[in-house]
């Protein structure tokens, strides 16, 4: 099985280090591409995958192809690979807003494609990822793809019509995430704390409060009431956050966050209006 990387920035090399990681593909295996030679030596010496500057030829070469370059460039890219694909080819997506209906207008012809959204902890293999795929994709060919894709995290399958929902709850929630670190270390800070090891403070609690969530298998307001007690610090700390509007400041972040991913969806008119909130997504992801 030959994989392929169309464009090799920091969410395929991510991948790229977990496939090889865990065994999935050896590095002789995969191809990648990627524009300037400085990129190509780069990720050369550090996987030891063969890279070219020419997309046609991953896509001639490659039997799964990764779509990884930046949404805007989607369309460039489809218009210059389609014509050397083959029939019993797949094609997998990282990109937010690019739906399968329009993937495949932009093919012009039946192809085989997992429409994917993970997320930045990929970089550490504990990413989250949701998948989806269109009718010409095999039960057997969605699990090999969920099988490339478990060398970096988790997956999820899910209706297409769900992956707005995982933009906003897996997607963009490291960077929500990565502020409420950033403020919780100032304030250890501001109570004499050195920073470095207010980070570490702030992040492992993140980290170990995450993993009682997925291996207790009680609710997360269940475990919250378990670390406050009777007139305690903790309640004195949770009253103020609920009088803040901690909760629904939240919530109403990742409503504008998925209702934005679903106008990337809906229309390709308003690119120059949601411009900022799309070089994020490009960030958070590639």
């Amino acid at each position: 099985m030959k994989l392929g990387f169309i464009g090799c920035g920091n969410m395929a090399n991510a991948m790229i280090a977990g496939i090889i990681g865990n065994g999935i593909c050896k590095a002789e295996e995969i191809i990648g591409t990627a524009k300037s030679e400085a990129s190509r030596v780069r990720v050369n010496k550090e996987f030891g995958i063969y890279m070219t500057e020419d997309n046609k030829e991953a896509a001639e070469k490659a039997d799964v192809i990764v779509l990884s370059v930046k949404p805007q460039f989607y369309e460039e890219v489809i218009c210059e690979i389609k014509d050397v694909m083959k029939d019993n080819q797949i094609v997998v997506t990282i990109a937010p807003g690019k739906t399968l209906a329009w993937l495949e207008e932009k093919f012009g012809k039946p192809v085989k494609l997992v429409r994917t959204m993970p997320n930045t902890p990929a970089m550490v293999q504990e990413g989250m990822t949701g998948v989806c795929k269109n009718t010409y994709v095999t039960e057997s060919e969605m699990e090999h793809v969920c099988d490339i894709l478990r060398g970096f995290g988790e997956v999820e399958i899910i209706p297409e019509r769900l992956i707005d929902a995982v933009v906003t709850v897996s997607g963009s929630s490291p960077a929500y995430v990565f502020m409420m670190i950033e403020a919780m270390a100032d304030a250890a800070v501001a109570e004499g704390m050195p920073r470095k090891q207010a980070y570490k403070f702030a992040a492992k609690a993140v980290m170990g409060s995450a993993k009682m969530v997925l291996e207790t298998g009680k609710h997360p307001g269940e475990l919250k009431d378990m670390v406050c007690s009777p007139a305690g610090t903790t309640i004195e700390a949770v009253k103020v956050l609920e009088a803040a509007g901690f909760r629904s400041a939240l919530m109403e972040a990742m409503e504008v966050c998925a209702e934005k991913s679903s106008t990337f969806t809906r229309s390709e008119e308003h690119t120059s209006e949601l411009q900022s909130h799309h070089d994020l997504v490009c960030r958070l992801l590639l």
